[in-house]
């Protein structure tokens, strides 16, 4: 099954050690700066995903820590009541970008997420939230969290993944796990 991503956010994490900050202005322009496009997508949507966590509001390209956004965010966009959403938050930098062998590492996989509910935050969690914690010396890290608009309903066979597991995570493209379910 094919889903067209509609809206996405960069996040840019770095370790606590990192001070450095970061902005950029125009959501194409980040991801083709920051290289998600073509690393990650094609081409950058043309709608804008506001990602909120407790401590702090994300925009494309800022610099946050891992300590900030440890907790799921809460996410919204401009939905279709009636329609079903997936959100996915994927690490292309696994284990670093300079040697991105575990690209892309996924941090969390929500479907059937109803558009007249996107502020609640429910859905069907096949991979439970893992905050981002990249390793010490690897740099930036870029976490990108998408949202695809469903066909239908998915019903998944696989195995959910809870918050404990990395084993599953690693070395899978967001778009075969998408083909999948």
């Amino acid at each position: 099954m094919t889903f067209p991503p509609i809206v996405i956010c960069v996040l840019i994490i770095v370790p606590s050690s990192h001070t450095k900050s970061s902005s950029v202005n125009t959501m194409s322009k980040a991801w083709i700066a920051k290289e998600v496009v073509p690393d990650v997508v094609d081409a950058a949507p043309a709608e804008k995903l506001a990602v909120k966590y407790p401590q702090i509001a994300v925009n494309e390209g800022n610099v946050v820590k891992p300590s900030q956004v440890k907790d799921p965010p809460q996410v919204s966009w401009p939905a279709e009541d009636n329609a079903l959403y997936t959100i996915c938050m994927t690490d292309p930098d696994a284990p670093s970008r300079k040697k991105p062998s575990a690209r892309e590492w996924h941090h969390w996989l929500v479907v059937n997420v109803p558009g007249s509910s996107v502020e609640k935050g429910v859905g069907d969690v096949l991979s439970e939230y893992v905050g981002a914690g990249p390793p010490k010396g690897t740099g930036l890290h870029r976490y990108i969290i998408l949202v695809y608009k469903q066909q239908g309903k998915i019903n998944p066979d696989e195995k959910k993944l809870t918050n404990k597991q990395g084993q599953g995570r690693g070395k899978i493209q967001h778009k075969k796990i998408l083909g999948e379910i």
